[in-house]
């Protein structure tokens, strides 16, 4: 009876673990699908279209146009690099507007060599400067591809290819697989080619249209978790009916005792300190990344004031401050979530766009520096930072100064969710927040009273 019970104790057991495993690997299946999604950019995503405009001899020429449909993400300097594999022995003969990292063995060749002969080629963009006859439209960026509201203009890249040893009709073809997107580190995830309507084009003079011999499509989304394991911004707050500064999460990019990890930081007292942050180097050596010793070790922080109080308005202090020493950003960006944010009444020195990604909700807005004003947020140091104000209208049915309703529900810099405080840390509003402090001597007195009361 005894190993009965026992024999049943070790099934159930097996047969829970078995269950739990299987929950484990559901999760982490649905985990890994979600894991690029934005709440407040549901849409966003990178698209490349491939359009084949010409037959060859042995293959064809195709203009690739990569668009950046992410609203406030950007790729920014050294630029992106793209790859894929080819599904035959395709090659590259040449190359406008681009150019591939290495040309491979084409060793097989004689005569005109083609530009690469590697099986799964790296793309990079050509520089600003190249010739005009290397050019085509929208190409020679250096690789930086801008955000779809903060520049729209700038927010696609063109190149031209010719490739051989392809197919040379529509059924002939195979489209690339396997597509990799650097932008310009990790982060986006790229899915199969999918082959669609040709584009069609509209001649100058709107009298003609032509279009692509084939077209497909290759979309890449963003995950942050996939771009750095942690987080590279932090939030820290404050205001005028409260003393408190909340500051950012200690350890909220870093732990400074953490001493393993390539990009220690920098004591901002440290002695020759410009020597410190640029080393004689090698030409062409890139340093890793230096930031100042602070608790958060983040290298950029957001910080939220509550400034001031008027009967119909109220007025926020938005300042961002780098404490990167070997980098800046230009074309920078920042997102805040906010109930009031949909009755800005007027906002100083940086541009606005509201953001509305669900119909209904504008809690949203974009925000981002004036050019050649501050839109170049400069290294840790005396220029690090940029600030500006924005004046709210009150709405008198929601507005409110009690449990932390004045302070952002979500901040992004650069499209990186930044770390928030807790919210029992938020500044509390002494009318309707007070946390009364008592003395040991007043403790002792009322006890000293309560015994001879009685």
């Amino acid at each position: 009876m005894e190993s009965f019970f026992s024999r049943s104790t070790s099934i159930v057991s097996k047969l829970s673990f078995l269950v739990l495993w299987i929950v484990f690997l559901i999760s982490s299946s649905i985990f890994t699908s979600t894991e690029a999604y934005d709440a407040l950019d549901p849409e966003g995503n990178i698209t490349m279209k491939w359009d084949v405009m010409s037959w060859t001899p042995d293959g064809y020429v195709a203009v690739v146009t990569m668009f950046n449909f992410q609203k406030y993400r950007h790729i920014p300097s050294p630029g992106w690099t793209l790859g894929w594999k080819w599904a035959k022995k395709e090659v590259i003969w040449s190359m406008v507007g681009a150019q591939t990292t290495e040309q491979g063995d084409c060793s097989k060749y004689k005569g005109n060599l083609p530009h690469c002969c590697k099986k799964d080629p790296t793309v990079v963009d050509l520089l600003p400067g190249t010739p005009y006859n290397q050019q085509i439209a929208n190409c020679c960026k250096g690789g930086v591809l801008n955000s779809w509201v903060q520049d729209p203009g700038n927010a696609a890249s063109s190149f031209q290819i010719s490739v051989g040893a392809a197919g040379t009709t529509n059924k002939t073809v195979r489209v690339p697989r396997n597509f990799t997107l650097m932008g310009p580190g990790p982060g986006y995830t790229c899915g199969p080619a999918k082959v669609v309507r040709p584009t069609k084009f509209v001649t100058p003079d709107t009298r003609r249209t032509t279009q692509a011999m084939m077209t497909w499509n290759i979309t890449c989304t963003y995950s942050q978790f996939l771009a750095q394991r942690t987080p590279t911004c932090c939030v820290s707050l404050s205001s005028f009916y409260n003393e408190t500064i909340v500051g950012c999460p200690t350890c909220a990019c870093g732990c400074q005792n953490n001493k393993t990890e390539s990009g220690a930081c920098l004591d901002p007292d440290t002695p020759h300190l410009a020597s410190v942050v640029s080393p004689p180097t090698k030409k062409g050596t890139v340093l890793p990344p230096l930031v100042q010793c602070t608790r958060h070790l983040c290298p950029i922080r957001v910080h939220w004031h509550v400034k001031q109080n008027y009967k119909e308005y109220w007025r926020v202090k938005i300042t961002i401050t780098n404490f990167n020493y070997r980098l800046n950003y230009s074309q920078w960006n920042m997102v805040a979530q906010h109930p009031n944010l949909d009755n800005i009444t007027q906002i100083f020195s940086f541009n606005y766009k509201s953001l509305t990604p669900y119909a209904g909700l504008n809690d949203t807005a974009m925000l981002w520096g004036v050019k050649f004003y501050n839109d170049f947020l400069s290294e840790a140091g005396p220029l690090g930072n940029v600030q500006s104000e924005i004046l709210f209208r009150k709405d008198q049915a929601t507005f409110t100064f009690e449990k932390g309703w004045a302070f952002p529900r979500r901040i992004y810099f650069n499209g990186d969710n930044c770390v928030m405080p807790p919210p029992d840390t938020y500044p509390f509003l002494p009318s309707g927040g007070f946390r009364p402090e008592f003395s040991v001597f007043s403790v002792v007195l009322l006890s000293v009273l309560l015994f001879f009361s009685t």
